[in-house]
């Protein structure tokens, strides 16, 4: 089996077997940066942990099927930070929004990786 099938089967398995909290829903505002309104539901995968100490992060997408096809990465220079954001049920626009919702900061970029499926 190759990596990158591997890679996201194991994505695919913390996600089934962890609850979706959307902590900052759609038409909500950052909870330090108040300018900044989330057009997306993003919220973390219960009982799950990444670099920042927090659940692992989640954008979700309006799409009716919650598949997951897509992952962003992100490095912050001002937090000192790189970590992996699940992207599951986004539109190709929604996904489009995200990564520039990321690389619009000076000290922030962003990169996606997208699933491929055979």
């Amino acid at each position: 089996m190759s990596n990158d099938k591997l890679f996201w089967q194991r994505l695919d398995a913390l996600l089934e077997r962890s609850r979706i909290v959307i902590d900052r829903p759609r038409g909500s505002h950052h909870p330090r940066f108040p300018e900044i309104v989330y057009t997306l539901d993003y919220g973390y995968l219960d009982g799950t942990s990444s670099n920042d100490g927090e659940g692992v992060d989640v954008w979700l997408g309006s799409e009716p099927e919650r598949g997951l096809d897509a992952v962003i990465c992100t490095v912050d220079l001002d937090r000192g930070d790189a970590e992996m954001k699940l992207m599951v049920g986004c539109s190709e626009e929604e996904k489009a929004y995200i990564e520039r919702f990321y690389n619009e900061w000076p000290d922030m970029a962003a990169k996606i990786l997208l699933r491929e499926f055979a």
